[in-house]
C-alpha cells in the first residue's frame, strides 16, 4: 500500500549539514548563482548537496538536460511522471513541486485524484500506458520487459518520447532517494514550485 506523503514528518531540517547561499564560495557559489539567476535562490534540494560542489553542478546540468529533451511529451505527461514517481516513493518534497503545477493544467484536479488512487485505467490511453510504465519502473524495475516498451509505442509514443519518459522517471527516482535518504521530508517552499527552478 502506498504511503501518503502527508503522513511523513514535517521537518525543514535535513539530517546532514549544508552550506547556506551567503556562505558559499568558489564553484558552489557559481552553481548556486546559476540556479538563482531564474529562481532568485538555490533550491533546498540543490543546497542538500552543497558539501560536494561538483555534485551540485553535475545535478544542475543533468536537471537542465532532462527537462529539455526535444520530444513530443506534453507538459501534462511530464508532470504525471514527476508526481507519480514521487508519490510512489513517498517523497513529499518532490511531490509538492509537481502537484502545484498539475493544478494549473486542464483537468489537473482529476489527474491528481486518479494518480493518488492508482486507477490508471481511468486516464486516456496514452496517459494510462505512461502511468503503468512509471509505476513499474519505480517499484519493480527488475521486471521491466520489452513488452512494456511496446505498450508505450502502441499508445502513440515514439522512441524519443520513450527515452524522455524513462530518463525523467529515472531522474526523479534518483532525486527522491536523495531527498528521502538525507531528511528533506518537508514540502517544497511555494516559491520553488515553478519551472523557474530549472537552470537556464
Amino acid at each position: 500500500m502506498r504511503v501518503p506523503c502527508k503522513d511523513w514528518e514535517d521537518s525543514n531540517m535535513p539530517w546532514i549539514s549544508t552550506v547556506d547561499p551567503e556562505d558559499a564560495q568558489g564553484p558552489l557559489a557559481e552553481a548556486y548563482a546559476w540556479q538563482a539567476k531564474r529562481l532568485g535562490r538555490p533550491t533546498e534540494f540543490t543546497q542538500l548537496g552543497s558539501l560536494a560542489p561538483d555534485v551540485v553542478h553535475a545535478r544542475l546540468v543533468l536537471y537542465r538536460a532532462s527537462e529539455n529533451v526535444p520530444s513530443r511529451l506534453t507538459p501534462r505527461h511530464r508532470l504525471l511522471i514527476s508526481y507519480l514517481t514521487s508519490i510512489l516513493n513517498a517523497t513529499p518534497h518532490c511531490a509538492s513541486l509537481a502537484r502545484t503545477q498539475i493544478f494549473d493544467v486542464d483537468g489537473g484536479k482529476k489527474l491528481l485524484e486518479v494518480l493518488d488512487r492508482g486507477t490508471y485505467n481511468a486516464l486516456p490511453a496514452d496517459e494510462a500506458a505512461l502511468a503503468e510504465y512509471v509505476h513499474k519502473l519505480t517499484l519493480t524495475p527488475g521486471v521491466i520487459a520489452e513488452s512494456d516498451i511496446e505498450r508505450l509505442r502502441q499508445a502513440g509514443f515514439g522512441d524519443l518520447e520513450i527515452l524522455d519518459a524513462n530518463n525523467s522517471c529515472a531522474h526523479l527516482n534518483y532525486t527522491n532517494r536523495v531527498a528521502n535518504g538525507l531528511g528533506l521530508l518537508s514540502e517544497a517552499p511555494v516559491e520553488e514550485r515553478s519551472a523557474e527552478r530549472v537552470p537556464g
